[in-house]
């Protein structure tokens, strides 16, 4: 575990240490959604947008914009840093180290998943000043924040063996990861959309983690928290998988 825990902290040390842009960056961004749809927007939209009885459009809006800021955080933390390891040549450092390939996967993952940890619990700080928050099932809350953020983690590392150079990465972050999660209900509720788009939202993994997230928060879901749960689980089980397996084939690393 030395191997594993040198890694992890390696990474860990790294967002930490360009926290204003790491950490106090996404809060402000996440800040600012909030003052314009919980804000400025509630009233108009309040009755259009409302998903659960006596629940504020802004208070409804919280909880979406953490985990938001959870997975986007997750995967660019662990994207990030093995491009730059990759563009820089630095990477060959870590792969002559004594490692395995699940201790070099998994510390990535676990360095993003603190990174996404830390960003929610501050957007969530922020926001509970604006609005009235309460934890209707806080362990449930925790497991999809863990999950959700381990499986972001894992496809930023998949995203970062994949790619070659940071154009690429860019566009798997803006044409996958960021549409996938701005459409996963973080704004809305799908009880708001027409029949087409709300089945199409179904097949969106990202609704499941920020719909659970949401259940333990107020107690209500689109999905049962338990279905959710597991679908996010055999995501991060499959990606995992596929990540380790390019890992130990040494997929665009060993050149």
């Amino acid at each position: 575990m030395t191997s594993f825990w040198t890694l992890f902290t390696k990474e860990l040390l790294r967002f930490v240490k360009v926290g204003v842009q790491t950490v106090a960056a996404p809060v402000l961004t996440a800040l600012l959604y909030l003052v314009i749809f919980g804000q400025v927007f509630e009233g108009p939209l309040q009755g259009r947008l409302q998903a659960f009885d006596g629940v504020r459009y802004a208070a409804f809006l919280v909880p979406g914009l953490v985990m938001m800021s959870v997975l986007q955080n997750a995967f660019a933390n662990s994207s990030s840093s093995l491009i730059q390891s990759k563009i820089t040549g630095n990477i060959v450092f870590i792969l002559l180290a004594p490692i395995s390939y699940a201790e070099f996967f998994w510390a990535y993952v676990a360095a993003s998943v603190a990174r996404g940890l830390a960003v929610g619990a501050c957007v969530l700080a922020v926001g509970a000043a604006f609005v009235e928050l309460r934890l209707a099932a806080p362990l449930w809350a925790l497991a999809f924040a863990l999950l959700g953020a381990g499986l972001l983690g894992a496809l930023g590392v998949l995203a970062g063996i994949v790619s070659e150079k940071i154009d690429q990465l860019a566009a798997f972050q803006n044409f996958v990861i960021l549409p996938l999660t701005m459409l996963a209900g973080v704004f809305y509720s799908i009880h708001s959309l027409p029949a087409f788009w709300r089945a199409l939202s179904h097949a969106n993994p990202f609704f499941y983690m920020i719909d659970g997230f949401r259940y333990g928060f107020f107690g209500a879901s689109d999905v049962a928290p338990g279905i959710s749960l597991a679908i996010v689980a055999i995501a991060l089980a499959a990606v995992a998988s596929l990540c380790l397996l390019l890992l130990k084939s040494g997929y665009k690393l060993r050149t």
